[in-house]
């Protein structure tokens, strides 16, 4: 299966939901996303500030690669995702291209 180190935003609550950044696993054609045991189908172009659905519940998500400058959220006034442990160093170190500051530990949000 592919993956790719990807932002995952709630749409549950409106606009700005809670998130996380973690690996998103990929089918084969890299149409259908996997994150934390849930699988999405695209809205294709139809969904509001959110591109996926969760296959099971029908919650929509934005669904992205989240951005070097720290701003994985969809809106820049929302406290970007937290990251996950399994992919803490490899989000610092490829995907923000630093150091983890001293600020940062595995809890908390960047």
């Amino acid at each position: 299966m592919l993956s790719r180190i990807m932002s995952i935003e709630s749409r549950i609550d409106g606009l700005t939901g809670p998130g996380r950044t973690g690996r998103v696993t990929f089918s084969k054609t890299g149409a259908t996303p996997y994150y934390g045991g849930q699988k999405f189908r695209s809205l294709k172009g139809y969904g509001f500030k959110s591109d996926d659905r969760d296959i099971e519940t029908g919650d929509e998500y934005w669904i992205s690669c989240p951005g070097k400058d720290g701003q994985d959220a969809l809106y820049a006034t929302r406290i970007s995702p937290e990251v996950d442990d399994d992919i803490y160093e490899e989000y610092w170190s490829v995907i923000r291209g630093i150091r983890p500051p001293a600020w940062a530990n595995r809890r908390r949000t960047v």
